[in-house]
């Protein structure tokens, strides 16, 4: 039977495991607020991320609450994140640095407080841990030399994620930004390409992809037209059907969307010109640009060719009315096993009242 120090130690370790494989920073945070909770036996943890500008903490991770928002200028987390310094709580309400406003606002009875402030590299403050009510006793500067150490073994991953959160900001207004670059060549609108985008991702979801892909595909997924930038205009916004010469130049698009979203080092670009060159692809092999079929189509370029197809059908456009979705939802099935993947039309129609409700949602 491991002694409380050996213990300790395999947490500590185990929790080196887990963050040194994680990106995102909710998953650092929540796993840094589990070992915590389970190494110092509190009742419950909270992770306060600083926002400077406004001089406020609030709770990335609050076990137990719902998400706050506070002032850094009161309360136990307050003095942590401006002083830089542990601060052990042995009687809240009986100590000027508590703030009994959080307790009224959610409910919970504060008795004893350890918090330690979260910095980065450079010693500035980037966050506040907080850990509330310690099993049958008080916090001690054992626990808060844990906690310390908890807090500065993954400061490096912290630091990380929040640098990789923004990258991921930076990268998704970009391809937003190129999604509404390719509806000023075309009669689509924004509705539409977010549309297809959520679609795409509940169709993911329901297919079983990581949450990764599924993240990567509602974001890529508008970009699918992206190649119509390169379509001359007097194509492009022909009212009139086109001519087997004007489409051929039309089906150009795909393998246009693709060379200009393509970038070997972005995982998100790479998921956006896959998309942009397979969602004209079709099941029985009679799409273009490349004929492929059934499982040689990507699994974001299956999805995204029911989406696109379904919304088209339903939105209105200068040459067509908008058919019911009823009508549009039939045609689906109609074509499931030629122009779509079989697997993928029967999850979207187990779907259909939430792609339905995605619909309201998002109206034109």
């Amino acid at each position: 039977m491991m002694d409380s120090a050996e213990k300790q130690l395999a947490i500590l370790l185990e929790f080196g495991k887990v963050i040194n494989r994680t990106k995102s920073l909710n998953e650092v945070l929540e796993s840094m607020a589990s070992f915590a909770r389970e190494i110092l036996h509190a009742d419950r943890c909270s992770i306060f991320v600083y926002d400077k500008n406004k001089d406020e903490l609030w709770s990335k991770v609050a076990q137990g609450c719902e998400p706050i928002r506070v002032s850094a200028k009161k309360g136990v987390a307050g003095y942590t994140a401006l002083s830089k310094e542990t601060q052990i709580v042995v009687d809240a309400y009986n100590d000027y640095r508590f703030n009994p406003d959080i307790d009224k606002a959610t409910g919970y009875l504060t008795q004893t407080i350890l918090a330690v402030p979260l910095l980065d590299n450079q010693e500035n403050t980037i966050g506040v841990f907080q850990a509330l009510n310690k099993s049958e006793t008080i916090f001690t500067n054992v626990d808060a030399e844990l906690l310390l150490l908890i807090s500065n073994y993954a400061a490096s991953a912290i630091e990380n994620a929040i640098l990789y959160d923004r990258l991921r900001d930076t990268q998704t207004k970009i391809i937003n930004k190129l999604a509404s670059a390719a509806e000023f060549k075309d009669q689509e609108t924004s509705k539409h390409t977010k549309r297809v985008g959520l679609y795409s991702a509940l169709l993911a979801e329901q297919y079983g992809l990581s949450r990764d892909n599924i993240s990567k595909i509602e974001l890529a997924a508008p970009m699918h037209d992206a190649g119509k930038i390169g379509i001359a205009d007097k194509i492009m916004l022909k009212p009139d059907k086109l001519t087997p010469e004007e489409f051929e130049i039309m089906k150009t698009h795909a393998q246009i969307g693709h060379d200009l979203l393509f970038d070997e080092e972005n995982e998100y670009l790479k998921a956006a010109a896959l998309i942009a060159l397979e969602h004209h692809e079709k099941w029985d092999g009679s799409g273009y640009p490349h004929g492929k079929k059934d499982e040689e189509i990507s699994i974001f370029g299956r999805i995204v060719a029911i989406a696109d197809v379904f919304d088209a059908l339903i939105s209105r456009r200068p040459y067509k009315e908008p058919w019911s979705f009823d009508k549009a939802h039939k045609h689906l099935q109609h074509n499931s096993g030629t122009h779509f993947d079989p697997t993928l039309i029967a999850l979207f129609s187990k779907n259909i009242e939430k792609i339905h409700m995605i619909y309201q949602e998002l109206k034109d």
